[in-house]
């Protein structure tokens, strides 16, 4: 059997992308080929709109991470933001800036295939219909760098998308999965200093290849239980700060609760914990759930861990506190990913 040609010019990446990401889907009433797509949510909900940028030297690392990884990841990123808020993926735009090297060489053009399976792999798997983009040559000759920025089209009934803002004192607080496995291994990967030639699996590779938890998010709207909701994109303790800002109250974190995923806890105590509490890229969600509620020990085949509770803002007192066996209360501050934040000794060798 021939082996199919790579794409070695723009319009013929955009051709080959029509071919690989054709869609019969309902919702996608023209997708790519003209000006602009032209979308079907269907009636009586919201359309919800997230953009993530996926950089070159930023969010990956070209001599680190597998193209296919790339490509889900960039993908993922966006599917992530629609679970938290409860919704259902509708379509997905891409625009992508290459160096030139990516169409005119051999490895350049092996690179692009594969980083397009890796996104496709995903997008079939959660049926997200790719329905439009752009491309362009990135700037910078030798040094020109990658770019990828994703939109997720997705839709909720009106009314009933979940918020970071609907949280009340006395809530109980939960975690999707398991924390820590993405900064874990994001560690090991540049501790090599080598790329990943090829990966056999995308399970049990949390920073490789996230699970974006959409089934989850849908199940928590649909059961109506969750008063608030956010993904854990910069690490537990950034995006729990948000949440306690949207909502206006306080937190506090049981340390014995956290569900420290097994590559972080390979790692020696305080290593593990700070992973679970400020490592990030994790993708599971934080919710919050009246503690009367009876919630299940999963939920889409996912595990839920309550973590902690919430507390009425008062003057003077820290926004969030953690609760560690034989010690004190001690205040969590935020110590997660903040882009145009100074670098810090962890923050030195993110990427992100």
């Amino acid at each position: 059997m021939k082996k199919p040609s790579l794409p070695s010019s723009e319009l013929g990446l955009i051709e080959q992308i029509q071919r690989d990401f054709g869609t019969s889907s309902s919702a996608v009433k023209l997708g790519i080929g003209d000006d602009c797509g032209i979308l079907r949510p269907p009636a009586g909900c919201e359309v919800l709109v997230t953009t993530d940028l996926t950089l070159e030297g930023r969010h990956f690392r070209r001599d680190s991470h597998p193209p296919e990884s790339v490509g889900h990841r960039c993908l993922a990123r966006g599917l992530s933001d629609l679970a938290a808020m409860g919704a259902t993926p509708l379509a997905a735009f891409l625009s992508l800036a290459l160096p030139s090297t990516m169409l005119t060489t051999a490895a350049g053009q092996t690179w692009t295939a594969k980083f397009f399976n890796g996104l496709r792999a995903l997008a079939e798997l959660h049926s997200v219909p790719l329905a439009g983009g752009d491309t362009s040559e990135s700037s910078g000759g030798k040094n020109a760098l990658i770019l990828a920025d994703i939109v997720l089209i997705g839709y909720a009934p009106k009314g009933k998308a979940l918020r970071r803002s609907g949280a009340f004192a006395g809530d109980a607080l939960y975690v999707t999965g398991q924390l820590g496995g993405a900064a874990a291994e994001l560690a090991g990967m540049l501790g090599r200093r080598k790329r990943i030639a090829t990966v056999k699996t995308t399970e049990d590779h949390p920073h490789l290849f996230p699970e974006p938890r959409l089934d989850v998010g849908e199940a928590l709207l649909r059961r109506g239980v969750a008063t608030a909701c956010i993904d854990i994109s910069d690490g537990l303790s950034s995006d729990l700060t948000h949440l306690c800002r949207a909502s206006g109250v306080n937190a506090e974190i049981e340390q014995e609760a956290l569900p420290i995923h097994p590559l972080a806890a390979k790692l020696d105590a305080k290593s593990a914990l700070h992973a679970a509490l400020h490592g990030g890229e994790d993708y599971e969600l934080l919710f919050t759930a009246p503690s009367s509620a009876r919630m299940p020990t999963s939920l889409a085949g996912v595990p839920l861990t309550r973590i902690g509770t919430l507390k009425p803002r008062r003057s003077g007192q820290p926004l969030m506190t953690l609760l560690a066996p034989g010690n004190g209360p001690a205040e969590l501050k935020p110590g997660g990913w903040e882009h145009f934040a100074k670098p810090s000794r962890h923050a030195k060798k993110k990427t992100r």
